[in-house]
């Protein structure tokens, strides 16, 4: 709720808000051109920032899964819909004995991803992708892991940058000033903390950083 007011503040305000859709918009996507007032609903973003371009999306299109077979993408969003349910369970139970919390999903989805080498094919496939479309900044979210990594090739260099997300890493970019910063928040309080990572947009070429 606390996300929505603010989007309706900022809207109110004047500030132009962009949906990127994901894998659980099908809907949506069917009205990806749609705008009302402030707010515009796409499947992706091309902004330039100082001069460089910057290229933002969801990134679900680079899952097999969900490119080829539907019907699995819906039950493994449902499943992990009830694990996030069932680790806030164990969690309360956690605390409640001491022991501070669990993230069951995210244990399950980094070793199985591992396993597959889920994680580095999508990142590479973003970086690859965006080098050769001529992009000097990657933007996506869908595997929920906070990153920020610089990569270059014989064909060019982009900087991969990953949201993560508001349930277990409690991560989000921003872009201020020329520069964009990655933050972790508190989860009891809402406070923010300090940047996690900062880099700066010029100059573009910087040593692979992660975020964990």
């Amino acid at each position: 709720m606390m996300v929505l007011r603010t989007l309706l503040t900022m809207m109110t305000n004047g500030t132009d808000v962009y949906y990127l859709t994901g894998n659980h918009d099908e809907v949506l996507r069917k009205v990806s051109s749609l705008q009302l007032g402030p707010l515009m609903i796409r499947d992706k973003l091309v902004l330039e920032l100082n001069g460089e371009k910057v290229w933002i999306f969801h990134g679900d299109v680079f899952d097999i899964s969900i490119k080829h077979s539907k019907w699995i993408a819906k039950i493994g969003a449902q499943g992990y819909d009830l694990l996030i349910i069932l680790n806030r369970l164990i969690n309360w139970v956690s605390i409640k004995m001491g022991k501070g919390k669990v993230s069951i999903s995210k244990k399950i989805k980094e070793s199985v991803k591992k396993a597959v080498q889920f994680i580095d094919n999508f990142e590479n496939t973003a970086i690859e992708l965006a080098i050769d479309q001529g992009y000097d900044y990657v933007i996506c979210g869908h595997i929920h892991q906070p990153k920020i990594r610089g990569h270059e090739n014989e064909k060019g260099s982009v900087i991969y940058m990953n949201s993560g997300d508001w349930i277990e890493n409690l991560t989000a970019l921003e872009y201020n000033q020329g520069s964009w910063d990655m933050y972790r928040y508190q989860e009891n309080d809402f406070q923010q903390n300090e940047p996690i990572e900062n880099v700066i947009l010029k100059p573009k070429r910087i040593p692979e950083m992660e975020i964990g």
